[in-house]
Formats: structure tokens, C-alpha cells, sequence
């Protein structure tokens, strides 16, 4: 097995059977260059070919091979062949005798070999270092920069390697996208021992591969916490979006023992906005990822715990602790909850949507995949402000981008500045009271027909594109028989709940419920989840803020 140091350095590899020759050659390489590259040494081809793919998914570079010619169960030629698929742009030398240059000869043809050199190459200052000085310098012309962040082999249409990247996109987690089908996808997979039969593969930066990882696996190896610290906090605050990264960073800001809990990512459907150009303090413009990612950077600055990739399954009240239950059995649990939940897109239920959902057919996602919709036709289900953000976004590269809505204009759920600025956009078309009939194609969309629902008319378009931004159904059925939620699954709070002025039903406190506090005391609701909430990225952070001087007041009661 190959000996390598831990430096993060570019390699110069050696291969050689015999014991004593490998050390030779090693000690040789390192005198001259072991101050700026990491001597890696092999005694057979399998063991090199099998350092080469450690190296490759960790995504350290290797600059030259070095492999003798004479090797049993494999050759120098037949090594070098099989190096050249996992890493092509390392230059090659042989080494080997003088009655085998004929084969290294041969070998410049066949492997594209650099250079052969006959051993003995004593004295290395005349006969090996010239030549690896040469080979090196060839090397640091070309362009093979490291990439020291995950990389994800997929399918283009495939569901699950849709939902890896926009997961690891709104985490802020780099990575790069390999097809399965390109030269460098199908060496990964080679490196990694898979046929690309599961997909995707995911590298992670230390070079641990993950075949078709769910999102807690993926978010624990990519370096997310997914972990409490603590079994008991003040508060906590389940839901990333704006209200819920607005409750962390006043909690913890204003000393509360605070977790937020993310079943994805955090940023919510704010997240995903291209451009939101009417947040206060913002005159250009800032992208829900940006806004997202400082939200999230100041809470952890004020200590606040963010977990990532947990499902919340229940809410438990255990005298004064609210204790929360994740998906996998675990709790945690906390004087007070603020309940951030937000909501989710509505699912379309036309024949054919679900099959191709993650492979054409998108809900919300339009940041992740607007790289590959460029120079093509593009269709928007939604009429309010993040489909409207979400054309403006595409439209930049996309051939042309149609909004499909219901409704007879964009002006009843659209903001002004956005319907102006759709208005204005030459290769954006507004389809009004149109609906998605069905969806069709084999492996991904291909076509689309569509209703128009005043006169019953159906007309089938191509389309490879088409992302979905309607209705808002809030995340709360795990709450179902321990917190009051309406008849569309949303929370209402404070007067809300007291129309006639009587508390709600088991409210046993002689105070009513604080504005934004729901049917169980110490549990309060913020953001779009809440009853007649205003589902602005402002008022969400309002709600937030006010939610946390509400838990004070609560705790200095309680």
C-alpha cells in the first residue's frame, strides 16, 4: 500500500516492485522535491491505482507517475493505461532497462508516455531531475487547479440528483456537478468502485464517497450539525426561514440558551428568491441566498445552535418543558417554542407531474438548475412574487421564459415593481387563466398541455423546464391534537383565537395568550405558518423579533 504523508501537497507518485529500487527512487524524489510536492510510494499496480483513486476523491492533484516497466500481475505499461483514466493530466515516465526500450518505445504510442528512463539513472542530477524539472514545469502550464469541495456525480434528469444539489446550493455547501455521462463523472465513479447505476455520488472534501445519501447523512458529512449540544434549552425555534433565523439571532442575542431546527435548509422559500428588490435597507437588491446566508452567519455569532436535516415529528408539553420530538426518536426540550414552519409549494396533481417531478418539472429550485436552462424555453406555474422573482432570474439566460397563471392578471398577486418589471422583459410572456392540463415524456419532461380555463381550449407545447410556485400549505400536521391550527392547517394567535374575547379551549392561565401565542402557553408562532400572516420577508422578521420579547415575558412570568 502507498506511504504518503499528510501534507496537503500536489503528488509525484512511484511505483516499483522491488523494495529496495522504491526507496531509491523515493529518496531521490524527496531530496529534490519534497519541499513542494508529496512523495507517494507503491510496490504493485493495484495498490498505486489504489492511492490514485484515495487522492482522487479527496481531489488532491498528481503531477507526475513514475512506474517501473518489470512488475508482475501488471506491467508499467498496463499501470500507466490504467492511471491515465483517473488522472489524465499527470505526466508519465517508465522506467525500465535497456533491453525493454523497445516496449517503452512502443509505450509512447500507445499510453501517450512522456519519457522512458534507463535505470540505472545515477547520477539523479544529470539523468533523473533534468527530466522531472522539465515534466513538472509542463505540468504547472496546464490547468489543474485542486478543488477542495464536494463534488456530485449525477444524472441530469435524475430526481434524487436534483434534490442533492438544491440541498447543498441553500446550505451554502460548495460543490461541483459532474454528469455521469462525461469523462471526469465516469472516472469519479470508477474511483469510488460504482457503475453509475445508483446515482448520485457524492465526494465529500475528505474523499469519502456517498452513494445516493439521504439528507441527514449528507449533512453530517459535508459539515452541517445535525446534533444538539444541549438536552435543554430556553427556546427553541423550529424553522430556518426569515421568521425563524429572525427569533435565533434575537433569542441568543439577548442571552437565551437557543436552537433553531431545519428540517432542509435554512432561508425557507425566501431562500430561493433570485432577487428581493423590496426588503428595507436593500435599494439594489439582495438574493434570498445572501440575506440567508448573513441571517444564519449572525445568529451563530450570537451562539445560536443551528440543526440541519431534522424532521420534527411532535410537540409534547411535560409541565413547564415543551418538549420536542425529531423523526428518528430523539428530543430535545425547552422552556419555550417558537413555531417558524413557514410553508411549502402546493403540489400540481395533473397526470404526469409527479413521475417527472425532479426531472424537468421543479418546485421552486429555479437558482439551482437556471445554469442548464439556458438558450431554452422555460415555464412558470405561479402568479405571486417568487414566481414573478424566479422569470426575472431565468429570463436572463433562458430562450424564453412563459408564466402560466390562473387568475386574469398578475397585478392581484404580484408586487408592482415585479409585474412592471415582467412587463418590460422582451423574452417573458404572460399566459393568463391557463392551467397545466398534463405533463409528458419518458425519462424527463418533453412536453406540456395546457387549458385555458375560460374557454376550455387545450394546446400541447414542447417544453424540458417547467417550475411550480403556487398556493402555500403551512408544515404543520405534526402538530395535530397538541397546538389549534384552522381548517387550512394554519396556527392562529393571540386575539385571533379570542374573537369573543373568551380564551381559547383548555387555556387554563388567568392571562389571555400574548399576541403572537398560541392555544399552549409558552408556544408561539411566527412567519407565514401563522394565521392572516402578511407572507412578507419583513413582516416575518418582525414576527421573529416580536416572538422572542414575547418568550421573555413568558419565562418572567412563568
Amino acid at each position: 500500500m502507498a506511504q504518503a504523508a499528510s501534507a496537503a501537497r500536489t503528488v509525484i507518485l512511484t511505483v516499483d516492485d522491488d523494495p529496495g529500487v522504491s526507496r531509491a527512487v523515493a529518496r531521490d524524489l524527496r531530496r529534490r522535491y519534497g519541499e513542494s510536492y508529496r512523495i507517494v510510494r507503491a510496490e504493485c499496480g493495484d495498490s498505486a491505482l489504489e492511492a490514485l483513486r484515495e487522492l482522487k476523491l479527496r481531489g488532491d492533484l498528481v503531477a507526475v507517475i513514475v512506474a517501473d516497466y518489470r512488475m508482475p500481475q501488471m506491467n508499467g505499461i498496463e499501470f500507466l493505461e490504467q492511471a491515465l483514466d483517473v488522472y489524465p493530466g499527470a505526466r508519465r515516465v517508465l522506467l525500465t532497462a535497456y533491453a525493454d526500450t523497445n516496449a517503452a518505445i512502443d509505450a509512447i504510442n500507445v499510453i501517450d508516455l512522456d519519457h522512458y528512463l534507463l535505470k540505472p539513472w545515477d547520477p539523479p542530477e544529470e539523468k533523473l531531475y533534468p527530466v522531472l524539472d522539465d515534466l513538472l514545469e509542463a505540468w504547472r502550464a496546464s490547468d489543474h487547479r485542486s478543488v477542495a469541495i464536494a463534488k456530485v456525480v449525477g444524472h441530469r434528469w435524475s430526481a434524487r440528483s436534483s434534490d442533492v444539489r438544491e440541498f447543498l446550493a441553500r446550505n451554502q455547501v460548495p460543490y461541483r456537478w459532474y454528469s455521469s455521462d462525461e469523462p471526469e463523472g465516469r472516472r469519479l465513479l470508477a474511483a469510488a468502485g460504482q457503475d453509475g447505476r445508483r446515482l448520485p455520488l457524492v465526494v465529500t472534501p475528505d474523499g469519502t464517497a456517498l452513494v445516493e445519501p439521504d439528507d441527514p447523512e449528507l449533512a453530517a458529512r459535508v459539515g452541517l450539525a445535525t446534533t444538539p449540544t444541549a438536552e435543554f434549552y430556553d427556546l427553541v425555534v423550529i424553522g430556518g426561514g426569515p421568521a425563524g433565523l429572525g427569533a435565533a439571532v434575537y433569542g441568543a442575542s439577548e442571552g437565551l440558551r437557543t436552537v433553531l431546527v431545519e428540517r432542509s435548509a435554512t432561508g425557507g422559500q425566501a431562500g430561493q428568491s433570485s432577487r428581493i428588490e423590496n426588503y428595507l435597507g436593500f435599494p439594489d437588491g439582495v438574493s434570498g441566498a445572501q440575506l440567508t446566508d448573513r441571517a444564519r452567519r449572525q445568529a451563530a455569532k450570537f451562539g445560536a445552535e443551528i440543526l440541519t436535516a431534522r424532521e420534527v415529528s411532535g410537540l409534547e408539553i411535560n409541565g413547564a418543558a415543551r418538549t420536542v420530538r425529531f423523526s428518528d426518536g430523539s428530543a430535545i426540550a425547552a422552556h419555550s417554542v417558537i413555531l417558524a414552519t413557514g410553508v411549502s409549494y402546493r403540489q400540481l396533481a395533473s397526470p404526469g407531474l409527479a413521475e417527472l417531478t425532479g426531472c424537468g418539472v421543479y418546485y421552486g429550485s429555479a437558482l439551482t438548475e437556471a445554469a442548464a436552462c439556458s438558450g431554452q424555453n422555460v415555464y412558470i406555474v405561479g402568479g405571486a412574487n417568487s414566481a414573478g422573482q424566479a422569470a426575472m432570474h431565468l429570463a436572463r439566460g433562458a430562450k424564453s421564459v412563459t408564466l402560466l397563471i390562473r387568475g386574469e392578471s398578475l397585478s392581484s398577486s404580484m408586487s408592482h415593481y415585479l409585474v412592471q418589471q415582467i412587463t418590460e422583459a422582451p423574452n417573458i410572456t404572460v399566459r393568463t387563466c391557463t392551467v397545466v392540463e398534463a405533463a409528458h415524456g419518458a425519462n424527463h419532461l418533453e412536453q406540456l398541455t395546457l387549458r385555458d380555463v375560460t374557454s376550455g381550449y387545450t394546446e400541447l407545447v414542447d417544453a424540458q423546464w417547467m417550475f411550480v410556485f403556487i398556493g402555500a400549505a403551512p408544515l404543520t400536521d405534526w402538530l395535530e391534537g397538541t397546538v389549534l391550527r384552522d381548517e387550512r392547517g394554519f396556527i392562529p394567535a393571540g386575539p385571533d383565537m379570542t374573537p369573543d374575547g373568551q380564551p381559547p379551549k383548555g387555556w387554563e392561565l388567568d392571562r389571555p395568550p400574548y399576541h403572537l401565542e398560541t392555544n399552549v402557553p409558552g408556544v408561539f408562532v411566527a412567519g407565514d405558518a401563522r394565521a392572516e400572516s402578511a407572507k412578507r420577508v419583513a413582516s416575518a422578521v418582525g414576527e421573529g423579533a416580536m416572538a422572542v420579547m414575547l418568550v421573555h415575558r413568558y419565562l418572567e412570568q412563568s
